[in-house]
């Protein structure tokens, strides 16, 4: 088969995770190569520990050696215009590179997944597919990630919370991208970092009481939006098993929930999808109001893409319905107060390295409507909602047909109103 790819000059605009400008993306990838070809030190703990993974397990050693046999030697840039990373030498080089860096503001979209951005090249080949499928290789990737995860919660990663005119979280580009930052969010401009501790505290940031109010609070026929998010996929009738690699990604209900005992109570039922950007709140809220019957952490993957939908340079944005099945994630069931919702479930999925879902909600604990759950801690990702199929709803999707080009709907938000059964 041939394996040869022509590089793709499409922009990354989804959610804003990376630059819309490619030149941008081109001399960030350029610095940190020049960083990682002049760091002669050792590579950090976990960096090491998925070096000697690779060196010494076969199934490993092959995909990681094959994702980058299969890019093209006459070509010296990715499917996305960067730069190309030479071989899983290199990768673990510029993986060590940015275990200790931040993202910075770009005015045209921040660099939020550099790992990604890193092995947009390999993530397309078919060695990448097999090698970020694997349950092994994920560990790792887990315990690489976490290491990372530790020190954006560190006081060190808030060298990026500056007032740099064009690369600083409070500087002059980014007040006019986030224009009402300081009315719409819990900060002190006073203090240092506007009292942010770290990079993640930032990215974690709570809304000022009262700036998202929820919709008709007393009325149980109305559901709010769970996240800040914009609208990808809304679907009806969904199986218990579907073929979820191919192209159109069909929902596949037992996958989704990892063969949970209440997958049943949604079989032919109804699945609302949506993503969240980089620039906003990365907390989830409760859809209705009820008890919380149970919650879950599923591992999965974090690199993987479907081949089905082609190159997406930004992957796996285009794969947004099939890592539904297979990236890490977190459910929540709910048993609503309304008796024409019944049970339902928000489902938290991890994209690429913003993989963290911070459940805060325990089994039998009583919620209200627009009530924190959890967040995704580094910035948002995508997430679902379940109804079951004796709920008939009719959703607000604010004007907008699902897709990669919709924008946000504000967080408790009308979503849907319930029909009553009895009607």
């Amino acid at each position: 088969m041939n394996t040869e790819m022509k590089p793709c000059q499409k922009t990354f605009t989804v959610g804003k995770w990376m630059p819309s400008d490619q030149a941008t993306l081109t001399t960030w990838m350029s610095k940190i190569m020049a960083k990682a070809d002049q760091d002669t030190g050792p590579l950090l703990p976990s960096v090491q520990g998925l070096k000697d993974f690779i060196e010494s397990d076969a199934k490993a050693y092959m995909f990681f050696t094959q994702m980058f046999d299969q890019v093209s030697k006459k070509l010296t840039t990715s499917p996305s215009g960067l730069p190309q990373v030479r071989d899983y030498q290199h990768m673990l080089k510029l993986f060590n590179v940015i275990m200790t860096h931040a993202p910075e503001f770009d005015e045209t979209g921040l660099v939020g997944c550099p790992f990604n951005a890193i092995l947009d090249w390999s993530m397309a080949t078919e060695g990448g597919w097999a090698g970020f499928i694997d349950d092994k290789v994920n560990v790792h990737l887990k315990t690489m990630l976490d290491e990372w995860g530790l020190f954006l919660q560190s006081y060190e990663s808030t060298e990026v919370l500056s007032d740099d005119p064009k690369k600083g979280w409070f500087g002059e580009d980014a007040k006019k991208a986030m224009p009402t930052f300081v009315n719409d969010f819990e900060c002190d401009p006073t203090l240092p970092h506007y009292g942010f501790k770290s990079w993640d505290d930032f990215f974690t940031r709570k809304f000022r009481e009262g700036v998202r109010p929820v919709a008709e609070p007393d009325n149980n026929a109305v559901i709010v939006n769970a996240c800040e998010s914009a609208p990808y996929r809304l679907a009806h009738n969904v199986q218990l098993r579907d073929n979820f690699w191919i192209k159109a990604q069909p929902y596949a209900l037992q996958f989704m929930m990892d063969n949970d005992p209440f997958v049943e109570k949604f079989v032919g039922g109804t699945i609302y999808q949506a993503f969240l950007s980089a620039l906003s709140y990365h907390r989830w809220h409760s859809p209705v109001s009820g008890r919380v019957v149970k919650t879950r952490l599923i591992e999965g993957t974090y690199y993987s893409q479907t081949r089905s939908v082609g190159l997406d340079p930004a992957g796996p944005d285009y794969a947004q319905g099939y890592i539904a099945e297979v990236a890490t994630r977190g459910l929540i069931f709910i048993e609503s107060d309304n008796p024409d919702i019944g049970l339902m479930c928000f489902m938290a999925i991890g994209m690429a390295e913003v993989s963290t879902c911070d459940i805060r909600v325990f089994e039998g604990q009583r919620i209200e409507k627009g009530q924190e759950l959890g967040m995704f801690h580094f910035g948002g990702s995508t997430h679902c909602l379940f109804f079951g199929p004796d709920v008939d709803l009719e959703f607000d999707l604010h004007g907008q047909t699902p897709s990669l080009d919709s924008h946000n709907i504000p967080i408790n938000a009308r979503l849907a109103t319930v029909k009553s059964r009895k009607a």
